[in-house]
């Protein structure tokens, strides 16, 4: 079961002014489970993307791209529908994928009577097989017959692969005693490493931002939240990250970060897009055991994000975890061989740094700290939820990263992943 990750309440996920969604059964891969979205944008939104660098890249992903920088272009006004499908990837799939995704956005756009490249696609499942192209086909006009302002809970659960819960979150603030709505959901369990990390996100606000400005926090809100996190060290070949504002809502539009507003509706975007990303660790496939991971005293973020994730991909150290075992060398030797990825740390000076499980000291001085007892490291290590921080004493510049455990169950499920 998932880590420690509350049961979505469809009644605390407040509507988008702007967005309505959509959801049907198409039987993509499974009989009698939700498995096609279709999300509609109000004109004038704003709509910004980060996708996944793998370079065996989705079709859809490729087209989604296409379609983005075709509005930026001019050669249409506004991204008007996002249409989601889960069971299959095309990915892998070469000029037929390219097709089949093209297939869909055209479809839809009849339905909807919206122009063709106004409608971004996105697909999640198993890689190397075509699209079930009559099913999902098939599958649209009900999805938009279905299309609903309160639909997000049954939006976050259409978009799950091997997700054991779905995943969403909402928050409200006030601006100048307007209010603004954040809404937003992910999915993803496995296959889950930057850049990004198999993950897709979608946060919608009704603040009025513009669309310069939404390209640019979107990826700096993409860097902090999905792109810190790690369950295998996988990263998907269909990751997609999308914000979309609205300007539904009456405060004041933002076009520059010195406008009034701007600083808290970016740190509400980067709550939600947090709690999202951590929602996917807490439900990594067969996880036991949430792993935050701080880095201080880094020279840059990269130096602080490469231990990081170098303690959060490493095999035996997750086993570790999932034995509750505090094997502090298993740790020493991620930290230690992070250099590979990052020149920088071939200078880290190991006597200089400390490593703490929780609160507790556990190695400094290039070895085991003095006052350590291993009952201390068995009573932090027993626990659902670990901190592992590490001061390296070499500059000012932190990072904090999360991941889990690896279990037996996380093997059964990626051996049976298409059975």
């Amino acid at each position: 079961m998932p880590v420690n990750l509350p049961k979505i309440n469809p009644a605390l996920l407040k509507p988008i002014q702007g967005i309505r969604l959509g959801w049907t059964k198409a039987f993509i891969k499974k009989p009698n489970r939700k498995d096609l979205l279709v999300i509609e944008i109000s004109d004038h939104s704003s709509v910004s993307g980060v996708f996944t660098q793998n370079r065996f890249c989705a079709a859809p992903v490729t087209l989604c791209k296409q379609h983005l920088l075709a509005k930026k272009n001019g050669d249409v006004n506004h991204i008007k529908a996002l249409v989601i499908n889960t069971g299959n990837a095309n990915a892998g799939t070469g000029e037929q994928g390219m097709v089949d995704a093209l297939t869909t956005c055209q479809h839809l756009a009849k339905i909807m009577n919206i122009p063709v490249n106004s409608i971004l696609p996105f697909s999640t499942g198993v890689i190397l097989e075509h699209l079930p192209m009559s099913k999902l086909l098939s599958g649209l006009p009900n999805a938009v017959t279905n299309l609903s302002d309160n639909n997000w809970a049954d939006a976050a659960s259409t978009i799950m692969t091997t997700d054991i819960a779905p995943k969403a979150y909402c928050t409200e603030l006030l601006i100048e005693n307007e209010k603004v709505t954040i809404t937003g959901i992910s999915k993803g369990a496995g296959m889950i490493h930057p850049n990004m990390a198999t993950m897709l996100g979608y946060v919608a606000t009704d603040a009025h931002i513009s669309q310069t400005l939404l390209d640019e926090i979107t990826k700096e809100i993409a860097d902090l939240s999905f792109n810190c996190i790690s369950v295998d060290g996988d990263t998907s070949t269909n990751d997609s990250f999308i914000i979309i504002a609205t300007g539904k809502s009456k405060v004041p539009a933002i076009n520059h970060r010195t406008d009034a507003g701007f600083n808290a509706i970016f740190d509400a975007l980067l709550e939600t897009s947090q709690y999202l990303a951590k929602a996917i660790i807490r439900d990594g496939e067969g996880a036991t055991k949430f792993i935050t991971v701080t880095v201080a005293g880094a020279k840059t973020i990269e130096e602080a994000k490469t231990i990081g994730f170098s303690i959060g991909k490493s095999p035996l150290v997750k086993t570790a975890m999932f034995a509750s075992d505090p094997n502090l060398g298993r740790v020493l030797a991620a930290i230690g061989y992070a250099s590979r990825e990052c020149k920088s740390l071939e200078d880290l000076d190991t006597t200089q740094l400390e490593l703490y499980f929780g609160d507790i000291l556990v190695a400094e001085n290039g070895g085991r700290a003095k006052n350590y007892q291993e009952e201390q490291g068995q009573a932090i290590m027993n626990e659902a939820e670990i901190n592992i921080k590490v001061q390296l004493h070499r500059g000012d510049t932190e990072a904090t990263i999360w991941t889990c455990d690896f279990s037996y169950d996380y093997v059964k499920i990626n051996a049976e992943y298409r059975t």
